[in-house]
């Protein structure tokens, strides 16, 4: 298993270790000539743990093993994570910590919208890139920032997506149950967007505070519309609850999440309530070994002694992926501007199934979106 391993997955990795047995000279901030410091601020606590602890562990087997093959040109990747719990004013901290006393190099894989937001003026104004995060909100694509990398589709692409489902199959009259947040905002407007392009309207509003299950007003608001679908713009633990005192109530309409709930989470915490949810997913299907990423991450787990593929490992693992070709293109003399480069020249990177696109004046890597379900026994089907 070891050696089709390292044929099958981690050639590319072999490729990058044996291009120089020296690393260059120390040129930039975060840079030795032996190390590479990243900073991530993700939720590793609280009601949103594994969201970022999944897209930690998926960046993990992609740098790990490009550790374990010597690094990019002799220098191994530090990836250095503090816990934000979801929560801005804890990830805003992060970020300066980050930037003016571990002085990292890049950041990347941050997970949230209102925790990225808060982080935006400090990565800017130092001009740190900020790579992948684990968020659709359109503030991190509009307007246009140099130091912002995005690899998932947008939340304006998964809501589009979502009405067009639901409108085809007939569902008209659609309800939004949103966090009280930039993210949760951000997706109620790209459901608002969405229908308007249909001449329809939200038919129903309700919401809920961020690392809060109190959804008892929100499920009676809900309840009272008696919408045909519900839209879910927030988090696996309240969503969650949102769903079950529906169900308990009686409602029998359809609810759709959009990929930042947590699927697994959500598939896990609703049990048997949670057969017919629908999630859009912005990362291929972890379980299927058609392409030759899926082939490729399954591997990586496998190596790594993890028995369970996962969306939220599939995202880290796509980004880190991205992050370390960008690493490669630009070169012994790494240097921030450089990495900015060297991402930009990313025109139809494939990964074996899922394709990244980068230019000069888009820094905006994928729209793709596919809708799964969670099936009779929390399984996912497409």
């Amino acid at each position: 298993m070891k050696l089709s391993y390292q044929r099958a997955l981690w050639i590319w990795v072999c490729v990058i270790a044996f291009q120089s047995s020296w690393a260059a000279p120390v040129v930039e901030v975060g840079v030795t000539d032996k190390t590479i410091l990243l900073g991530e601020s993700a939720a590793l606590s609280g009601p949103a743990a594994k969201l970022g602890q999944n897209m930690n562990l998926g960046a993990r087997l992609v740098f790990d093993a490009v550790n374990a093959h010597g690094g990019i040109y002799g220098r191994k990747i530090e990836l250095r994570v503090r816990d934000d719990g979801y929560e801005v004013e804890r990830a805003k901290q992060n970020t300066l910590d980050f930037v003016h006393k571990d002085g990292v190099f890049a950041l990347f894989g941050y997970v949230g919208t209102p925790t990225s937001n808060a982080a935006a003026p400090i990565f800017t104004e130092a001009r740190v890139p900020f790579f992948g995060a684990y968020t659709g909100a359109s503030s991190l694509r509009d307007p246009f920032n140099r130091y912002v990398f995005n690899i998932r589709a947008s939340y304006v692409d998964e809501t589009e997506r979502i009405v067009e489902q639901l409108t085809t199959t007939g569902a008209t009259k659609i309800g939004v149950f949103y966090q009280n947040d930039a993210y949760g905002k951000a997706g109620l407007d790209g459901v608002t967007q969405a229908l308007s392009r249909r001449q329809l309207k939200v038919a129903a509003l309700a919401t809920v505070e961020r690392n809060s299950t109190d959804v008892a007003q929100a499920a009676a608001a809900l309840r009272a519309a008696d919408p045909n679908a519900i839209v879910q713009i927030s988090a696996y633990a309240s969503c969650a609850a949102l769903i079950k005192q529906m169900r308990e109530a009686g409602y029998t309409g359809q609810f759709v999440n959009v990929s930042f709930v947590g699927s697994q989470e959500l598939a896990e915490t609703l049990g048997p309530e949670g057969s017919g949810v629908m999630i859009t997913q912005v990362v291929p299907f972890p379980w299927s070994s058609v392409s030759g990423l899926q082939r490729d991450y399954n591997l990586a787990l496998k190596a790594a002694g993890i028995a369970n593929p996962d969306f939220g490992t599939m995202e880290g693992y796509i980004a880190a992926r991205v992050f370390v070709e960008g690493l490669r293109r630009a070169g012994r003399d790494l240097t921030r501007e450089g990495l900015i480069n060297a991402l930009e020249t990313l025109h139809d990177f494939d990964l074996g199934g899922f394709t990244v696109n980068f230019s000069p004046d888009n820094h905006n890597g994928s729209r793709f979106v596919e809708i799964t379900m969670i099936g009779t026994r929390g399984n996912f089907v497409k």
